[in-house]
């Protein structure tokens, strides 16, 4: 479906993919009243921004926003998340904020990827990684209950039964559905109503692969290439010319590691290598790991969380890196938005937060197979 974004308003291609867009619409208002019951507010910010991030890998979409009041010219991204804003409303003085942001990703596409997709990220002031592991047992429980739709029960008339209409073409029925919490993607199966699977990223390595991750970063800051292919060819992995560690580390981790996890039950991957911190903070006690998680269901990435980070000083020098590597992989970079550091340094409370996706929540929640299904339109 992905290669043939024309002709989707067709009435037979619609019809197909009906049933799974009106649970789109039962999964969202599931969603609004999840945080709203959990005393969230939710808000909403421009996707034109500075800067749309700075993750070495991801490509933005670019523009140039011609403002009238100063007649200069200025160049404009749409941002690959609603983060760098969310978190100035946090120094702002918000506590608890959620948002379903429209994001942008150039050079993505495909079963589980969008050039514009939904994210549905969410911020606690005072809160942990391990508060927003519980978010996610609760929320996804919600969305699952929600994504069935509820029969209507005969009615009594005397001797007469009269039933109301149930579409007959109800999606095939998941392992634990009804009301339950039945998620399948790619015949692959985890039930949300199950206690959801915490595994550090060191025993996933060492359960899936024998390889003890943590050992080939003596420097936990410049981890050892040499260190990880050499641990990567004893299990039949080979380093492509120009891999650095991070690039093994994934190379393995797709193979070897991700198939296995949220099977039977999500799984909450938890203590990434510090090299790996992104936005998130060190975890105290262990300055080998970051407090970050990623959310697995059926093998699918689902979420990534953070602790965050609050050091306006740290997250430059982390920004700074990251362009360094942008700039040499891909030969061009993207600007640091210096009114998000000076938000940091006003005063970033300590807080959580996390990225979700929302339209492969909907796929693990209606069993589909492609991204597709569970857009109403998709990008031409």
């Amino acid at each position: 479906m992905a290669a043939e974004a024309t002709g989707w308003w067709r009435p037979d291609r619609l019809a197909a993919r009906r049933d799974k867009l009106a649970a789109r619409g039962r999964i969202l208002n599931a969603v609004r009243r999840f945080f709203a019951d959990e005393g969230f507010i939710e808000v909403e910010t421009p996707a034109l921004q500075i800067s749309p991030g700075l993750e070495p890998h991801l490509r933005a979409f670019a523009t140039v926003l011609n403002d009238p009041r100063d007649s200069v010219a200025k160049p404009r991204y749409l941002h690959t998340s609603p983060e760098f804003a969310m978190k100035k409303l946090l120094a702002g003085g918000e506590t608890r904020i959620w948002q379903l942001a429209h994001v942008f990703r150039d050079g993505e596409r495909g079963a589980t990827h969008h050039p514009e997709f939904s994210m549905i990220e969410w911020y606690r002031v005072g809160a942990t990684y391990l508060d927003l592991m519980g978010d996610c047992e609760k929320l996804l429980r919600a969305a699952r209950a929600a994504s069935a739709p509820t029969p209507t029960l005969p009615r009594q008339r005397g001797r007469e039964t009269v039933s109301a209409t149930v579409s007959a073409a109800l999606p095939p029925p998941l392992a634990g559905e009804g009301r339950g919490g039945g998620m399948r993607w790619h015949n692959r199966e985890a039930d949300a109503r199950q206690p959801f699977e915490r595994l550090t990223v060191a025993e996933a390595f060492a359960r899936h692969t024998g390889i003890d991750i943590l050992a080939t970063a003596p420097d936990p800051a410049r981890p050892d290439r040499a260190l990880l292919a050499a641990a990567a060819e004893r299990i039949g992995i080979a380093a492509h010319p120009g891999d650095d560690w991070e690039d093994l580390y994934f190379r393995i981790f797709l193979d070897r590691i991700e198939p296995h996890l949220g099977i039977g039950a999500p799984t909450i991957l938890y203590d990434y290598p510090i090299s790996m911190a992104a936005l998130s903070r060190p975890k105290p006690g262990d300055s080998r790991l970051a407090e970050r998680f990623e959310l697995y269901v059926c093998g699918l990435e689902l979420a990534n969380a953070f602790s965050e980070l609050t050091d306006a000083q740290e997250q430059r020098a982390r920004f700074l890196a990251d362009q360094a590597k942008k700039k040499s992989l891909y030969g061009e970079t993207y600007p640091i938005d210096e009114d998000f550091l000076a938000a940091l340094a006003h005063g970033l409370p300590e807080c959580a937060g996390i990225a979700l996706g929302f339209d492969r929540l909907v796929m693990l929640c209606t069993g589909a197979a492609d991204i597709e299904e569970v857009l109403w339109a998709p990008v031409s």
